[in-house]
């Protein structure tokens, strides 16, 4: 038993590192290569549409305000998102992207998107759907785990 743990641990660790360095390679050889993941995914958390308050992007990416205010400065630099006070509350900070932001974020969607189809090709119809299965197990179990531990954490 302890041996099968030793594998899903080791594949589970060989998929995460090699989805973020085809994602790397895929973001420094593409049309954005000004950009880090870190802030592809902050452009992902914004959103293709409308636009979000700092506060639902630092809790959406699990970061600082302080954290979040240095990237947005960056992005806002290179030219991808765009930020504006709230006309009710000043103290409201909203950001939104830009033309250049979403079409950053719809080319890194179409990444995700043609690298599952591409992996789902060595699989049949009945693959798909134990692996779709398995995969929403282990997302529901590793969410349980981090909810709990952040709500018993926010306790103490």
């Amino acid at each position: 038993m302890k041996d099968k743990f030793l594998e899903i641990n080791r594949i589970l660790v060989e998929i995460y590192d090699d989805i973020t360095h085809i994602e790397e390679y895929s973001i420094k050889s593409g049309a954005f290569k000004d950009l880090s993941i870190t802030e592809i995914h902050t452009i992902e958390a914004v959103g293709l549409y409308g636009s979000r308050t700092m506060s639902e992007i630092a809790s959406k990416l699990d970061i600082t305000m302080g954290t979040l205010t240095t990237a947005i400065d960056k992005l806002i630099k290179k030219g991808y998102v765009e930020r504006s006070r709230s006309d009710i509350d000043r103290r409201i900070v909203n950001v939104s992207l830009t033309n250049r932001g979403k079409l950053a974020y719809r080319i890194h969607e179409k990444f995700h998107m043609d690298m599952v189809k591409e992996v789902m090709e060595d699989f049949n119809q009945d693959e798909e759907e134990i692996l779709l299965s398995a995969l929403r197990k282990l997302n529901k179990h590793l969410k349980d785990i981090y909810m709990t531990s952040d709500n018993k954490s926010n306790k103490s």
